[in-house]
């Protein structure tokens, strides 16, 4: 800054008011110059009085002038000092910072919005300051990413099947060839005709219960070799014949489809196979087809 000492108030003070009369006293100079130059001359009046006031007006115009070149010289004066007010920085008065005053801060961050703080200024009438006010606007608040949406929950798996219920029905050896059928003619049998159905097994094959029943017999009975008599749910019997070995007693509880002995050839037997009926009534001879009644039963692969 320059080292001239400012104009003092009181010097601007006196320039203002200077321009101010100036100006408010020239319409009046003028008119007064007009009256002076221009007066209402009549035949008498003599003509070297009329020289005298065309003079006194030049005089007055020189005046006139010349204040005004005061005027704005004094004025060019106040706007190329240094310490004028239309030259000079305005320091506060009051400490705190300004925006003219204060240093550049740093960068900010990327994204952030610096808002200036509260100043220690007053404002008139004991007001409060408009900084107080200051507020963050919404659009310029930093950006929050969407909210990321929970997975949906994992399918709950697929519960287990139920096991299959155990069957009610079953072949006495399912898969097995007929050797000979139910109701074949032939005299060497007692009842004139084949009373029950043959399968062509190996030896050793395992029998199962045809259905839920209790053992009514099991063991030896004479041309049928060892043999097994269950009694079926709904009262009709089943017979096992020509057995190699069994595997339940008398009284014994068996479910459809449980082994309860293996095939063979013992008792009047011409080679291994299963010899099986269905009969009404635990007696010789009072049979029913074993295939149909089986088949009605629901029983395939017969």
């Amino acid at each position: 800054m320059s080292s001239v000492p400012p104009v003092g108030p009181a010097l601007r003070r006196l320039a203002a008011r200077t321009a101010a009369q100036a100006a408010a006293w020239q319409p009046r100079l003028g008119q007064a110059v007009r009256t002076r130059v221009e007066p209402p001359r009549t035949l008498a009046e003599p003509r070297h009085a009329l020289q005298g006031a065309a003079a006194w007006a030049d005089r007055e115009r020189a005046v006139v002038a010349a204040g005004g070149t005061v005027v704005l010289l004094a004025g060019a004066l106040l706007v190329a000092a240094p310490g004028s007010a239309s030259a000079q920085t305005i320091v506060p008065t009051t400490p705190g910072s300004s925006a003219f005053t204060a240093r550049q801060a740093a960068v900010p961050v990327p994204g952030l919005i610096q808002v200036a703080r509260p100043s220690p200024y007053r404002l008139p009438d004991g007001d409060e300051p408009a900084q107080a006010y200051v507020a963050m606007a919404t659009n310029l608040l930093p950006v929050e990413p969407p909210a990321v949406p929970a997975p949906p929950p994992a399918p709950e798996p697929a519960p287990e099947p139920e096991p299959a219920p155990p069957p009610e029905w079953s072949a006495p050896v399912p898969g097995a060839p007929t050797s000979n059928p139910y109701g074949v003619a032939n005299s060497e049998y007692a009842a004139g005709y084949h009373t029950g159905v043959d399968f062509a097994i190996d030896p050793g094959t395992a029998v199962l219960a045809v259905g839920n029943a209790t053992v009514v017999s099991a063991g030896w009975d004479g041309a049928y070799g060892r043999e097994i008599v269950l009694r079926l749910a709904d009262g009709r019997f089943a017979q096992y014949a020509h057995l190699s070995s069994v595997s339940v007693r008398r009284g014994a509880q068996v479910s459809a489809a449980e082994e309860i002995g293996r095939s063979g050839s013992t008792g009047h037997s011409t080679g291994p196979h299963l010899h099986f009926e269905i009969r009404t009534s635990n007696r010789y001879g009072a049979v029913i087809n074993p295939i149909a009644y089986l088949s009605a039963h629901g029983v395939t692969g017969l």
